[in-house]
């Protein structure tokens, strides 16, 4: 009977073993299939298909394989905005394209300045002599800026358009943390460091509101002059300013109100768009479903149009997302990883260092670091050149003051150059439950900071004044880079956010340009002729092959995001507001250090930062519980 147990184990280990092989070969077999590297004959002639869904973003995030097996449906997608033009430049010059098919149904917006930049991109390939076709569901701002830089753009019969503008309501939790007896302690420098207000008012200050107003009143002259430039015969006026007027004509007919005004071109379902594609650009000799047509997917496009890299690298570090400590990233930008990166090219031979900012801001700590990373290539004697994306404001400013030359654009948002510290205490709730905190002091410091039974008189000054010198630090890093009179910070400081345009006259910027722009004229700095340099991207990491497997096995490389009708789609863009309160409560509950953020500014196509819940979201959460009881 021992001899058969035995046997038995043996047999049992050699079943698992050629299991767990053939599991592996399975998915080595897979991953070799997905990642193998397009080649020229991968490409179809035809069409090039931008299948843009989800966000456009400077720097896409990284997929956990293992939360995306655990996760019920697939991560929204992200494009790198980088991708979708070169792509779209390199089709302008090769015959193998006929036409662009621009596909947004499932697409949920980008900042500004991305969107500016496919803009041209979209027109390169138009005066190149190819056409381009766009097709969605639901079209908003974002959206719409694309499309109308196609030659024919179509809706769906039961989609259609609509223009909001920038702007947009924040929540604010004074009252509620009022009624739980939560004191907010408020650390900061800036009348228009508005970050903190939603802890402490009811609604914005008038500082807060002016600059508001003012920033997003630039930002919609911009949009329009952008969009009638592509469209002029768009009544702008009656499909913004009254929509409800325009789509009552019609009957609620969106998608026919959309036509009417001239904001699309033609009404048809997504079969008659590839039906009308495959006349254009011949039937696909690979696929013989209905309406395939001819055709190549961005990735494959690129795979097989590999970048040139002639003569001497200028290294290019991204910084996007919200800059935090740690090794978070990319998407987010982590200080260690990014400090890592730049330290890994320290001894490169960089001929010259461009710095891409595409980030609100955030730990100053982190801020610190990062740019003390770059100003060690500037003190090496490296020409150091920032380009400014959508976001370059508080943290993302501070990581450029290094830069000998600093690019953005005109719908670029900067600035906001200020300070602040949020920290809850929560002596008055605990007291109201029947919970006391005492204790023995010896000295003022005792047991502070004492987030539970409050900050004592002596704390409150160290933390206010330690706030007030980093906000002289940064007034200080500014006026030395920018060679501006800190004097006269008032007007060019106190947190206060700022367009491009706005921050050149000030002096914060340099030129209007994008990164092709700071390239070329790092690459002047540096004593090299056109064509003797490349861009080498620092960090880039390669696709996750394991997260697209598991997407693809999943049915999908990236949720779709305006499934549904176009009523859905509106819902689903509303859906963010409670990634915003997540955000703000999280923020406040937190254990940070000194933050230089700008919250006010827009965040689009980004995705909230995964943490931990800390012990003070669980007292939260007591509390609540205790008041409901």
């Amino acid at each position: 009977m021992e001899f058969a147990r035995k046997v038995w184990k043996v047999l049992v280990a050699v079943k698992d073993g050629l299991a767990l092989l053939l599991l592996l070969m399975f998915f080595g077999l897979l991953y070799a299939a997905l990642s193998a590297r397009p080649g020229p004959a991968a490409v179809e002639k035809g069409a090039l298909l931008l299948k843009l869904d989800g966000f456009v973003v400077e720097e896409p995030s990284i997929v956990d394989p293992i939360t995306l097996l655990m996760s019920p449906e697939a991560p929204l997608g992200e494009q790198r905005a980088r991708d979708v033009v070169r792509a779209l430049r390199t089709a302008a010059k090769d015959d193998r394209i006929k036409l662009v098919a621009l596909d947004l149904s499932g697409f949920l917006g980008g900042g500004q300045v991305h969107m500016e930049e496919i803009a041209d991109a979209l027109d390169l390939v138009r005066k190149s002599g190819k056409k381009v076709y766009a097709f969605g569901l639901a079209y908003f701002d974002d959206g719409l800026l694309l499309a109308a830089h196609a030659d024919e753009v179509w809706v769906d019969p039961q989609g259609g358009a609509f223009i909001s503008g920038p702007g947009g309501s924040h929540l604010y939790y004074a009252g509620l943390l009022e009624k739980l007896k939560v004191k907010v302690n408020v650390f900061r420098v800036g009348t228009y460091k508005s970050a903190v207000e939603p802890y402490i008012l009811n609604g914005p200050s008038e500082p807060s509101r002016r600059a508001s107003e003012a920033l997003y009143g630039t930002m919609w002259d911009h949009w329009q002059a952008e969009y009638r430039k592509a469209r002029p015969k768009v009544d702008l006026d009656l499909v913004a300013n009254r929509p409800a007027e325009w789509l009552e004509a019609l009957q609620g007919n969106s998608a026919l109100a959309a036509k009417s005004a001239g904001i699309v071109d033609r009404i048809g379902t997504i079969s008659d768009f590839n039906l009308h594609l495959q006349e254009l650009a011949g039937e696909d000799p690979r696929d013989d479903s209905f309406g395939a047509y001819a055709r190549t997917d961005m990735k494959t496009w690129l795979a097989a149009n590999p970048e040139e890299k002639p003569g001497k690298a200028i290294g290019v570090v991204t910084i996007a997302g919200e800059l935090v400590d740690g090794e978070a990233g990319p998407g987010v930008a982590g200080s260690e990883r990014i400090v890592g990166v730049l330290e890994d090219a320290y001894d490169d031979d960089l001929a010259a260092l461009v710095v891409r900012v595409d980030s609100p801001g955030g730990s100053l700590l982190a801020s610190e670091h990062v740019r003390r990373a770059v100003q060690r290539f500037k003190d090496k004697g490296i020409p150091v050149v920032v380009s400014m994306a959508n976001l370059a404001a508080s943290g993302g400013y501070w990581v450029s003051t290094p830069a000998s030359r600093i690019f953005a654009e005109p719908s670029t948002i900067t600035g906001s150059i200020g300070v602040f510290a949020v920290i809850p205490t929560f002596g008055e709730a605990l007291d109201s439950i029947g919970v006391k905190s005492e204790g023995i002091k010896t000295t003022p410091l005792t047991g502070e900071p004492d987030v539970i039974g409050g900050f004592s008189p002596e704390m409150q000054t160290i933390l206010q004044s330690r706030v007030e010198n980093n906000y002289r630090e940064f007034v200080s890093l500014v006026a030395k880079s920018r060679k501006i009179s800190a004097d006269n910070a008032p007007d060019w400081a106190e947190g206060r956010p700022w367009d491009g345009g706005t921050a050149r006259q000030l002096g914060l910027v340099d030129q209007f340009g994008g990164l092709d722009d700071a390239l070329a004229f790092a690459a002047k700095q540096a004593g090299l002729a056109d064509g003797k340099w490349h861009a080498e991207y620092l960090g880039q990491q390669p696709a996750n092959s394991v997260a697209a497997i598991l997407s693809r096995l999943a049915g999908s490389e990236g949720r779709q995001g305006a499934a549904g009708d176009f009523v859905s789609a509106l819902a689903m863009r509303q859906d963010r507001l409670l990634d915003q309160v997540e955000a703000a409560l999280r923020g406040l509950v937190e254990t940070r250090g000194v933050q230089a953020l700008c919250v006010e500014c827009p965040a689009v196509g980004t995705q909230p930062v995964s943490r931990s819940t800390p012990r003070e979201s669980s007292l939260i959460l007591s509390l609540l519980k205790a008041m409901a009881s």
